[in-house]
């Protein structure tokens, strides 16, 4: 009876075992073959295995730089039967530079080497000049003809003497302000002159305002009867100057100068 109970029994956990799920091994891959306790490979072992970044694709042919218009035409077409990318629009650039390149001079490419032979200079070019060769000036030109030459030179020069400068009357010229701020002693905001009307200070600041530059204000003040008259009330508080010219820097540069 007591066999029978054994027997039962361990039937049942062989039951339950054959049931349960796998448990995962969360050392797997971690160390030597899956095990994370086994002991370091010696020094020279290969170990096998996949590695953790994929090695690139290469996409196309190999890229051969062409050496003349031939053999770029053909690496430009392999590259676009061949592949696609970097390579073949490289040969592409590269056949379309050397066809420019061919174009623009007219000639084929020449490589540089010392064995090539010194190039032939065209003769009847009028843009070379050969005055510094003796062989060809001799040839034209002889002592008695240069004389000749100096001679005639001798008789077309000229001596251009100065002459006086052309007088401007001052009816044809504006008021010159340098002038006029020589001809002035008195500071800024010094009245000299008697200004009547109203509202002088805001018309002064309405019409200056009209003006790009104060000098370009004191011509127009000056034409207009300044500094006597002040037609547009640019000046108003009579000290000749208008809409805040000064006439300082002009005196300045006199002292400096004297």
């Amino acid at each position: 009876m007591r066999v029978f109970v054994s027997l039962a029994a361990a039937g049942s956990l062989l039951a339950l075992a054959a049931c349960s799920p796998p448990v995962p091994d969360s050392a797997a891959g971690v160390g030597v073959d899956g095990d994370p306790f086994a002991a370091r490979p010696a020094q020279g072992t290969t170990i096998n295995g996949d590695p953790l970044i994929p090695a690139p694709q290469v996409v196309g042919a190999p890229l051969v730089m062409p050496t003349d218009q031939s053999s770029a035409t053909s690496v430009a077409a392999a590259g676009a039967s061949v592949g696609t990318g970097s390579n073949a629009d490289i040969a592409r650039e590269t056949a379309a530079a050397l066809s420019a390149a061919q174009a623009n001079s007219g000639q084929a490419p020449l490589e540089a080497s010392p064995d090539n032979p010194a190039p032939q200079i065209v003769g009847g070019n009028p843009r070379l000049s050969d005055e510094n060769s003796f062989d060809a000036v001799s040839s034209r030109q002889t002592i008695e003809s240069d004389a000749e030459r100096l001679k005639r030179q001798r008789a077309q020069y000229q001596v251009v003497e100065p002459t006086a400068l052309p007088t401007v009357s001052a009816g044809n010229r504006d008021p010159n302000i340098v002038q006029y701020a020589l001809s002035t002693s008195n500071p800024p905001g010094n009245r000299i002159f008697s200004r009547t009307g109203i509202n002088l200070k805001a018309r002064s600041s309405r019409n200056c305002a009209g003006y790009a530059s104060p000098e370009l204000a004191q011509v127009a003040f000056l034409e207009a009867g300044g500094p006597k008259r002040d037609r547009y009330a640019l000046d108003p508080d009579g000290d000749g100057y208008a809409c805040g010219w000064d006439p300082s820097p002009y005196r300045l540069v006199l002292r400096e100068d004297s």
